[in-house]
């Protein structure tokens, strides 16, 4: 290799890492999993050594963020072919109590002011109602609502006309119509209240107490739990508060308390549980993460369970 491919090499190697960690904050958002999101970005590394921009004298973010983009929408499309078993849920990331390990925004002088702020965009509830898009409509609406793009600016990222652009914007925005009815967004107050409900419901679960964990539940509740296929799980959503209790009331009541050890996260703009056990017992997950969502009315509306060990990769063990 010549001084002067080398030299190019380190410079490329040097600019991607500026924008590294905007592009994986993009790509967790496009993708929901944090294991496609580490590939994605190390992809894009990839296609910038090997075929970089002809012009390295401009900035580089718009052209790894069309990279990125390509790259995700092409994922997206291929997941949505298979065939996954049982309910789908995001991977989670640890996001601790501020926005600060979030990416800045596109451009430092964007409205701070964006239609989703970006510790909701990575919400779980937000996560889930962007499956309900097409790859297109997710990329669109991410740059314009979340990232601030121009329409200019994400038609270029996304090599789509601006009018395509505004089509497939407007299009997105009517099928987040049902997030944005319900929606709620995790600040601090959120938190609070969502850590201290589900501390009840850990009380009333280590007590067998049914009722008490009703209680605790909306009537429309909705259970969800990730497997992956990998281990044990419900297929199919457990609904209503009172099939709720009663799974979780026989589901604690399979293993003993010795056996297990739980702690507390901070993930996804909200505070979940990791639980891990000690003895390993065929076909349940040796780990898995719990997080809730309230309704607003402080009760539960929605639990996540998310055991498939690809999904849990971003989570550190319990000490």
């Amino acid at each position: 290799m010549t001084k002067a491919a080398k030299a190019a090499g380190a410079l490329i190697e040097h600019l991607f890492k500026e924008h590294e960690r905007f592009l994986w904050g993009l790509c967790y958002r496009m993708t929901g999993n944090a294991a496609d999101s580490d590939d994605l970005v190390q992809e894009t590394f990839v296609r910038a050594m090997s075929s970089p921009p002809a012009r390295m004298d401009e900035s580089l973010r718009p052209w790894l963020v069309q990279v990125a983009m390509n790259l995700s929408r092409d994922l997206l499309r291929r997941r949505k072919r298979q065939v996954y078993e049982g309910p789908w849920l995001p991977s989670p990331i640890e996001t601790g109590d501020e926005v600060s390990f979030l990416p800045e925004p596109a451009d430092e002088s964007a409205n701070p002011a964006a239609r989703y702020d970006l510790l909701e965009s990575v919400s779980f509830a937000f996560l889930l109602a962007l499956e309900t898009l097409t790859p297109a409509q997710r990329a669109v609406l991410l740059l314009r609502d979340v990232f601030d793009y121009s329409v200019s600016e994400t038609a270029m990222a996304l090599r789509m006309t601006e009018s395509n652009i505004k089509t497939t914007h407007h299009r997105a925005r009517q099928a987040m119509s049902g997030y944005d009815q319900s929606r709620l967004i995790p600040t601090r107050e959120v938190q609070t209240q969502t850590r201290q409900v589900m501390e009840k419901f850990l009380a009333c679960l280590a007590n067998h107490d049914v009722a008490g964990i009703e209680s605790l539940l909306a009537l429309d509740a909705r259970q969800l739990s990730d497997g992956g296929g990998e281990f044990l799980a419900a297929r199919a959503p457990v609904v209503g508060r009172e099939k709720i209790a009663l799974f979780n009331s026989r589901i604690s009541r399979l293993r003993e308390p010795a056996e297990m050890k739980f702690g507390w996260r901070m993930v996804n703009g909200m505070p979940a549980i990791i639980f891990e056990f000690t003895v390993r017992v065929e076909p349940y997950a040796p780990r898995h993460l719990t997080l809730c969502e309230l309704d607003g009315e402080g009760r539960i509306r929605r639990i996540y369970n998310v055991l498939a060990t690809r999904k849990l990769t971003a989570v550190p063990p319990v000490d």
